[in-house]
C-alpha cells in the first residue's frame, strides 16, 4: 500500500476566520482565480470533488455524485509559510511563528556573514526574486557580491549568477548561513537562487534551487514511517523542508510537470509507504509573482495528469490533494495568505461523495496518512480513516 500526498503549493480555498490578523482578510487563491479567468477548465479535479469543498465558490462547482471525499483543513499553527504548513501536515504543530525581517536583516548579522564568506553582498530588502535579479544582477556580475534578499515570508535567499559564479559558490554561501541563521537570528529557511544568462540575453533562474530548512523539533509522521520499517519517498522540495529527516528516497523537481512525473514513478516502484510530493510552481511562479491567469493554466495542467495519477495507483493505494497555505495573486504585495486549505482523497477502497466539512488542523492530514498505513502517529491531529474507508 502506498499513500500519497500532492501538495498544490499554496492553493487555499478561502480565508480562515483570523485571517485579517495577518493582513489577509478577503483572501481566497482559487476562488479569486476562477473568477479572474472566467472560470477554468479542471473537470478531473471536480469530479473529486474539488468544488463540493465548504465555501468554495459558494457552491456553484459542487456536483452530485463525486468520486472522491473532499473537506478543507484549518491551520492551528501560527503563520503562514512554507515549512509550518508541511511540519503541520506532517502532524507538529508551531506556536511560534518563525522570524521574518521586513526591513532586511540587521547591519550586526550581515558584517559578521559577509566576514565569514570572504565578501559584500548587495540588496539585503524584501524583493521579488525575478526583479530583484534585474534590479542588482549588472553589479552583481561585475563585483561577484551574491545578492541577498527576503520576503514576508522567514527566508534569507541568495542569487548567484552560476554561468559567472557557479553552483557550489552559491550552495557555499548557503550552507555558511544556515549555520549562522540561529538563535538571535534564526530564519525557517535558507534558499540558494540559482540564476543564468540566457541565450536571449535574459537572466532566467535555473531548477537548481535548493531550502536549506531547520530540522523539525520533533518527530513527525516522516519519521515515524520511516521507523515502522516502510518507505518515504520525498518528491520535490519536500526533503529540503524537513532537512531530510524521516526521508529515505528523494527526488527533486525541474518544474511541476516533471514532479508529477516524479510522482508516477514512486507509484511504479515496488515499497510500502508514504509519498509526498511538492509542486511547487504554483506559490513560486505564479502566486508570489500575483499571476493569477499563470496560476489558473496551472492548475489546468495538473487537473490534465490528474487521471495518469489514478492510473497508476494501485488498488490499495491513497492519494491525498492538499496545499499548505494560500497565495491569493490577487491580493496586494506579494506574500502568503493565510487560508483554508483543501483536502480530496481518492482509492479504489474508499467510500465516494463523502464531506469531511472543516478540519481543525492540518494535522489531521497526517494522523490520517499514519492510520491508514498502520503506523503510530504523532499524537497531534485526528484521524478521519474511518469515514473515509469502505
Amino acid at each position: 500500500m502506498k499513500v500519497l500526498i500532492v501538495v498544490t503549493d499554496s492553493l487555499g480555498v478561502g480565508a480562515m476566520p483570523d485571517a485579517a490578523d495577518y493582513g489577509d482578510k478577503g483572501a481566497d487563491t482559487f476562488g479569486h482565480i476562477w473568477k479572474s479567468n472566467g472560470g477554468i477548465h479542471i473537470p478531473n479535479m471536480l469530479n473529486l470533488g474539488w468544488g463540493n469543498i465548504d465555501g468554495v465558490l459558494n457552491g456553484d462547482l459542487a456536483i452530485e455524485e463525486p468520486i472522491g471525499c473532499f473537506g478543507r483543513m484549518a491551520e492551528a499553527s501560527k503563520g503562514k509559510d512554507t515549512t509550518t504548513g508541511h511540519w503541520e501536515i506532517a502532524g507538529l504543530k508551531t506556536d511560534v511563528p518563525f522570524k521574518t525581517y521586513p526591513e532586511g536583516f540587521p547591519r550586526e548579522f550581515m558584517d559578521a556573514y559577509e566576514k565569514a564568506i570572504g565578501i559584500e553582498c548587495l540588496g539585503n530588502y524584501p524583493a521579488s526574486g525575478t526583479q530583484i535579479i534585474e534590479d542588482l544582477g549588472e553589479e552583481h556580475e561585475k563585483t561577484g557580491k551574491p545578492i541577498v534578499y527576503t520576503s514576508a515570508d522567514s527566508v534569507f535567499q541568495i542569487a548567484v549568477n552560476v554561468g559567472l559564479f557557479g553552483l557550489d559558490t552559491l550552495y557555499h554561501y548557503c550552507e555558511v548561513a544556515r549555520e549562522m541563521l540561529v538563535g538571535e537570528f534564526a530564519c525557517g529557511r535558507v534558499i540558494a537562487r540559482p540564476y543564468i544568462i540566457n541565450a536571449e540575453g535574459k537572466r532566467e533562474r535555473t531548477s537548481d534551487r535548493h531550502d536549506y530548512s531547520v530540522t523539525p523539533f520533533g518527530p513527525t509522521i516522516l519519521d515515524k514511517i520511516k521507523e515502522a520499517g516502510k518507505t518515504v519517498y520525498a518528491v520535490g522540495k519536500i526533503s529540503d523542508i524537513f532537512n531530510g529527516a524521516g526521508v529515505t528516497e528523494s527526488v527533486h523537481n525541474k518544474d511541476d510537470m516533471n514532479g508529477v512525473d516524479n510522482t508516477l514513478d514512486a507509484l511504479d516502484k515496488d515499497f510500502e509507504g508514504f509519498i509526498f510530493t511538492n509542486l511547487v510552481d504554483f506559490d513560486a511562479k505564479f502566486g508570489h509573482r500575483r499571476d493569477p491567469k499563470g496560476y489558473g493554466e496551472n492548475i489546468e495542467k495538473f487537473d490534465a495528469r490528474v487521471p495518469e495519477i489514478l492510473e497508476h495507483m494501485a488498488d490499495d493505494d491513497v492519494l491525498f490533494i492538499t496545499a499548505d497555505h494560500g497565495n491569493d495573486p490577487t491580493a496586494p504585495g506579494t506574500d502568503h495568505t493565510r487560508e483554508y486549505v483543501p483536502i480530496v482523497c481518492y482509492g479504489k477502497k474508499l467510500k465516494q461523495g463523502v464531506n469531511l466539512g472543516t478540519r481543525g488542523s492540518f494535522a489531521d492530514l497526517g494522523a490520517t496518512v499514519c492510520d491508514l498505513l498502520g503506523v503510530e502517529g504523532t499524537g497531534f491531529g485526528t484521524s478521519f480513516k474511518e469515514e473515509i474507508l469502505k
